[in-house]
C-alpha cells in the first residue's frame, strides 16, 4: 500500500491528515517536504499551526507521539527498548510515555465481556465493577470477584480498538518506508526493520491469550519459590480481548517512603528482585523484559509480585551462549573477541570501518574496567556499548536488545530501593553458572549430539542432490537462478555512461584529426558540437550517481 491508496480511503485519509499536521505541529516533518506526492503536499500546506520552540527534540518526540493515540504510544514503548537504533537519549525520554486513556462507557464494556465469555456478568461473577480503575492505551482493568469469594482483575480489550489499530499500522509503514527513501537521516534509524518488528509485537498484545500463557510459564518456573507471587489466571474466564488474573493487593517498589513506614528491608527486595529477573534470563532464556518500579509489587508477607506479563523476552541456547561470551570478553578485557561476537550477532553496514569500531570498544573496556566490582556501573556501561553500536548503525537481534534494555531498567529500579546496589555483584554467581553449564559434559554432549544428526542428515541426502546435479548438467537443464534488486536502474546508468565516455572520446578524436567539414580556422564541426554534449551527458551521470547514493 502506497500513501496515494491510504489518501484516498475513507478509513486513512483523515487519520492519515490528523498524523501528519501533529508532526508538522512538533517540527517533525521537515523530511515529508521531499516527498512528491500530491496529498502530502496538501497536508503540510493546509495545517497552519505554530512549531514548539524551545523544547529538545527527544520531548517533541514523546508529545508528539502522545497526541497521537495509542499505537503510536506502543510505538514509542518498542522505540524504548531500542537504544541501539534510536539512541540511549530518546529510548529514555520515550520510557516515561504515559497509557492513560479514556475508559468506554459501561454498557460498551458488560457487551464486550458477555460477548467473549457468552455468559452474562452476573453468572460469570458475584461483583463486576463497572467503572475501570485503570485505563492504558490497548485496554482497561475493572475490580470484579468470583462466586468464591476470590478478588480478581479483569482486563477488557478497548472497543473497535482492532481497526484503529489496523489503520495506523498501515500509515506507520507507509510513513517508515518514505522515511527511508527519502531521508538519509532517518534511514539510519531503518524504520521499515523497525515498524515490522513493531507490528508483531503490537498484535501480540492484542491477544490477551499469549499473556496468559507468559504467567503460566512464569508460575511453572518459578513453582516452589514462596518470595515471587505472579497473578494467577482464569482461563475459563478469559479470552483474546479479555483476561481475568488474581489480585495482587501490594505496595509498588517505587513507593519506597510507604515500604520504610511498612517495615519493609528494601535492601533485601533490591536484591529479591534482581535475583529474580536474573534467574528468568539465565536459568530459564524467559523474562519480563519491562521490570520497571510500576510493575513489581511488594506483598504483606515481603514476597514480591509481578504485573504485566504481555512484555516478555525468549533467549534459545545460541542467544544465551553469545550473551555469556560477550560478558566474559568484557570481564578480561578482550576487544577482539567483544568486537567479533557483535558483528556476528549484528546486521553491519557495508561501509561499517572495523578498526575505528574496535578502537571505541577498546575505550569503552579501558575505561569502565578500572571500576570496581563493587562500583561497576552496569547500565552506564551497556549505555555507552548501544551508543556506539548505534553510531556505527549496527541493527542487534530484537531479543538481545530487549535483553539489555531489561538489564539497563533492573538496576535503575533496584537503585532506587537502595542506592549502594551492584547488579555487577548480582550477575557473577549467575556467569559463573552459565561458564559451568556451557563447558559441561551434558551441555558437550548435546552438541556433539546435534553436530552427529546434521551431518548425518547431509550425508543422507547428499548423494541425491549430487546425482541430481550431475543428471541435469548430463541433460542441458542445469541453470542458476539469481535474485536483483534494483538492477535495472543500474544497468541503465552504466549504459549512459559508455555512451557518453563514447561520445566525449569520439568528439575528441574529431577535433584532433580534423574531420570534415570544417570551414574555420580548421576546426572540426562534428567535434565541436558532440563535445559539449558530452561533457553535459558527463554531469549527468555523475549527478545521478551522486543522488542513487543517497
Amino acid at each position: 500500500m502506497d500513501l496515494s491508496t491510504l489518501a484516498r480511503g475513507q478509513r486513512t485519509a483523515g487519520r492519515l491528515a490528523h498524523i501528519v499536521a501533529i508532526l508538522c505541529k512538533y517540527s517533525l516533518a521537515d523530511w515529508l517536504k521531499a516527498v512528491n506526492v500530491r496529498p502530502m503536499r496538501k497536508f503540510l500546506t493546509s495545517f497552519d499551526g505554530q512549531p514548539i520552540a524551545g523544547l529538545p527534540t527527544e520531548v517533541r518526540i514523546r508529545m508528539a507521539l502522545t497526541e497521537m493515540g495509542a499505537t503510536f504510544i506502543k510505538l514509542g514503548q518498542v522505540l524504548s527498548t531500542r537504544p541501539d537504533v534510536v539512541g540511549p537519549a530518546l529510548a529514555q525520554e520515550l520510557s516515561a510515555l504515559q497509557e492513560d486513556a479514556p475508559a468506554d462507557p459501561p454498557a460498551t464494556v458488560r457487551a464486550l465481556v458477555e460477548s467473549e465469555l457468552r455468559r452474562p456478568i452476573k453468572e460469570l461473577f458475584a461483583e463486576f465493577e463497572e467503572q475501570a480503575f485503570a485505563s492504558a492505551s490497548i485496554g482497561q482493568v475493572h475490580r470484579a470477584r468470583l462466586r468464591d469469594g476470590r478478588r480478581v482483575v479483569v482486563k477488557v480489550l478497548h472497543h473497535n480498538i482492532e481497526n484503529k489499530v489496523a489503520t495506523d499500522l498501515d500509515i506507520i509503514m507507509v510513513l517508515a518506508d518514505l522515511g527511508e527513501k527519502y531521508s538519509t537521516e532517518l534511514r539510519n534509524y531503518r524504520p521499515r526493520a523497525v515498524t515490522i518488528e513493531f507490528r508483531r509485537t503490537l498484535l501480540r498484545e492484542l491477544d490477551f491469550r499469549r499473556e496468559l500463557r507468559n504467567i503460566q510459564e512464569f508460575i511453572q518456573n518459578f513453582r516452589g519459590d514462596h518470595t515471587i507471587r505472579f497473578p494467577a489466571p482464569h482461563p475459563a474466564l478469559s479470552s483474546r480481548r479479555v483476561l481475568t488474573l488474581d489480585y495482587l493487593d501490594g505496595i509498588r517498589i517505587a513507593d519506597t517512603c510507604r515500604l520504610k513506614l511498612e517495615g519493609h528491608d528494601l535492601q533485601a527486595i533490591a536484591r529479591r528482585g534482581a535475583n529474580l529477573v536474573l534467574n528468568m534470563i539465565f536459568r530459564d532464556g524467559f523474562y519480563h523484559a519491562d521490570p520497571h518500579p510500576g510493575n513489581l509489587l511488594v506483598l504483606a508477607d515481603g514476597s514480591i509480585g509481578v504485573l504485566d506479563c504481555g512484555m516478555v523476552g525468549r533467549l534459545d541456547d545460541n542467544m544465551r551462549d553469545a550473551f555469556t561470551t560477550m560478558l566474559l570478553a568484557a570481564i578480561i578485557r578482550d576487544t577482539g573477541q567483544l568486537t567479533d561476537r557483535l558483528l556476528r550477532l549484528a546486521q553491519v553496514p557495508p561501509d561499517l570501518d572495523r578498526d575505528a569500531f574496535e578502537a571505541e570498544i577498546h575505550d569503552l573496556l579501558a575505561e569502565y574496567g578500572t571500576q570496581s566490582l563493587n562500583e561497576f556501573d552496569v547500565s552506564g556501561a551497556l549505555t555507552s556499548l548501544i551508543d556506539i553500536v548505534r553510531r556505527y548503525h549496527l541493527f542487534l537481534p530484537a531479543n538481545l536488545a530487549l535483553l539489555l534494555k531489561a538489564l539497563i531498567v533492573l538496576e535503575g529500579t533496584s537503585r532506587q530501593l537502595d542506592r549502594s546496589f551492584s547488579l555487577a555483584e548480582m550477575i557473577q554467581p549467575y556467569y559463573r553458572r552459565a561458564m559451568q553449564e556451557k563447558l559441561s559434559p551434558r551441555r558437550l554432549y548435546r552438541h556433539l549430539r546435534r553436530m552427529v544428526l546434521e551431518w548425518d542428515h547431509l550425508l543422507q541426502t547428499l548423494p541425491g542432490d549430487l546425482s541430481d546435479i550431475l543428471e541435469r548438467t548430463k541433460r542441458g537443464r542445469f541453470t542458476f537462478h539469481f535474485e536483483h534488486r534494483r538492477l535495472e536502474t543500474s544497468v541503465a546508468l552504466l549504459v549512459e555512461g559508455l555512451l557518453t565516455a563514447s561520445l566525449f572520446l569520439g568528439s575528441t578524436l574529431m577535433l584532433c584529426h580534423h574531420v570534415v567539414p570544417e570551414p574555420w580556422f580548421n576546426i572540426s564541426i562534428p567535434g565541436v558540437l558532440g563535445l559539449p554534449w558530452s561533457l553535459f551527458l558527463i554531469w549527468r551521470v555523475l549527478r545521478t550517481t551522486k543522488k542513487s547514493r543517497n
